[in-house]
C-alpha cells in the first residue's frame, strides 16, 4: 500500500529560467513512495528540464523541491544522485565491459562490487551474468538500455528518473524495458518519473499522468481516466496529436 501522507517527491511552486527565458512555471507536482508517473508534453515544453531538476544536474531553487520531506538543496548531492537515479534516452556506456560500467559509481564511492552483486544487478535489469563480460560497446540498443537501468540501481536508489528511455528503442525492447521496471516496482518499491511520448507507454506503467505545456502543468490524473475513449481532457487531446 503507497502512503500518501509523505510524498516521495513534493515539488512546489517550481520556476526555472535559462538564458532569460522562461522554461518552468509555478510547476506543483507529487509522487507518492512506490508510485510510478509519467510526464507528457510537446517537445520544449520543459519536461526534461523539470527531470534533471530533481536530482541536481539543474540547480532548482531552494524550497521547491523536496525528496521525503528535505529540500533537496539541503543534501549532499552525489548522496541525493545516489537515492535518485536517473536513465537517460540514449545509454552513453563508458568503455569497458559491461561489470566496468555497473560498478563504476559504487567504485568512486569507495565500494567494490562482487561478481555475485553484479549478476544480481544484471538480473533486476532482466540480463543473464554472462553479460558481466561482454564489452559495452557491442550490445545492442535494448541492452545498453538495460544496462544503464543496471548501473542506476548499482547505488541502490529509492528512486529513479526515467528520460525517455525507450524513444531509441524497437517495439520488443521497449516493452521489455516496461516489463522491467514494472517488476522493479514491485520487488524494490521503486519510485517513478517517467518523462515518454507513448501513449501505449502510458497506459501500461503509470499510476497517474502530468501533461506539462509551456512550461506549467495543464492536467493531472489516472491515465484510465484521462485517456478514457470518451475524454474531453487536454491529456486526450494531446495523445490524439490534435493539441494546437
Amino acid at each position: 500500500m503507497i502512503d500518501m501522507k509523505m510524498p516521495r517527491f513534493q515539488i512546489r511552486n517550481l520556476s526555472l529560467a535559462r538564458n532569460g527565458r522562461a522554461i518552468l512555471h509555478n510547476v506543483n507536482l507529487s509522487i507518492a513512495p512506490g508510485e510510478i508517473v509519467c510526464l507528457l508534453g510537446p517537445s520544449g515544453s520543459g519536461k526534461s528540464s523539470l527531470l534533471r531538476c530533481l536530482n541536481r544536474l539543474t540547480e532548482p531553487p531552494p524550497q521547491t523541491i523536496f525528496l521525503d520531506g528535505d529540500d533537496i538543496i539541503s543534501l549532499d548531492v552525489l548522496t541525493l544522485r545516489r537515492r535518485v537515479g536517473m536513465v537517460f534516452q540514449s545509454p552513453a556506456l563508458f568503455p569497458g565491459s559491461v561489470a566496468d560500467n555497473i560498478a563504476y559509481s559504487p567504485r568512486l564511492a569507495g565500494q567494490a562490487l562482487t561478481s555475485a552483486h553484479i549478476a544480481d544487478l544484471l538480473a533486476l535489469a532482466d540480463l543473464p551474468p554472462v553479460y558481466a563480460a561482454r564489452p559495452a560497446a557491442e550490445l545492442s540498443g535494448g541492452e545498453a538500455q538495460r544496462v544503464s537501468l543496471a548501473r542506476a540501481l548499482a547505488n541502490r536508489p529509492q528512486s529513479l528518473l526515467l528520460d525517455e528511455p525507450t524513444g531509441a528503442l524497437d517495439p520488443a525492447s521497449r516493452r521489455h524495458i516496461w516489463e522491467t521496471i514494472a517488476k522493479l516496482r514491485r520487488e524494490l518499491g521503486l519510485t517513478v518519473l517517467w518523462v515518454t511520448h507513448y501513449m501505449e507507454e502510458v497506459r501500461e506503467v503509470a499510476d497517474r499522468v502530468y501533461l506539462l505545456l509551456d512550461g506549467r502543468i495543464a492536467d493531472e490524473g489516472p491515465p484510465d481516466h484521462l485517456l478514457r475513449p470518451d475524454s474531453k481532457h487536454i491529456t486526450a487531446v494531446f495523445a490524439a496529436g490534435e493539441l494546437e
